[in-house]
């Protein structure tokens, strides 16, 4: 479960998400004897997870193929829903165009609701550079909010 996590917050997709964490798990057991067992095994499952993911994201791109975004039906009034939409809009747009480590670290964080002590481990750093990190994204994150008047 921590790996789909993870690769929810790569993908934000939940098909794409699947099929990536079935992927992930056919490879490690079809390469296990290839893990030196230096790391966690979370640690080399995320690995394989986010190398996965590059490779779709390229593989993807090649194709020019745009996946249609829907939005999900609600009972909210037509402003409401714009509102709602150039606001999550701006949040995302501001989140995309954080700088790494902080983006991936947060979204890992926020999204992949993973414990700062996973997340030092897939950076191969500490809980404590992880917690620093987060911190720091929320910050820009903010001060980005206030510059937009978000």
């Amino acid at each position: 479960m921590k790996v789909f996590s993870y690769v929810m917050t790569l993908a934000k997709d939940k098909n794409s998400a699947e099929e990536i964490t079935q992927e992930t798990f056919y490879r490690a057991i079809s390469t296990e004897k290839s893990f030196k067992g230096d790391s966690d095994s979370f640690t080399w499952l995320c690995a394989i997870a986010k190398n996965i993911f590059i490779d779709d994201k390229r593989r993807y791109s090649r194709q020019d193929d745009e996946p249609s975004e829907e939005l999900p039906y609600t009972d909210k009034g037509l402003e409401e829903k714009l509102s709602d939409r150039e606001m999550s809009l701006k949040i995302h747009s501001i989140l995309h165009r954080l700088e790494e480590p902080y983006k991936e670290v947060f979204q890992l964080r926020v999204f992949g609701e993973l414990s700062f002590a996973e997340i030092g481990s897939i950076f191969g750093k500490t809980e404590s550079w992880a917690r620093v990190t987060y911190h720091r994204a929320r910050l820009k994150i903010k001060e980005r909010m206030d510059e937009y008047e978000i």
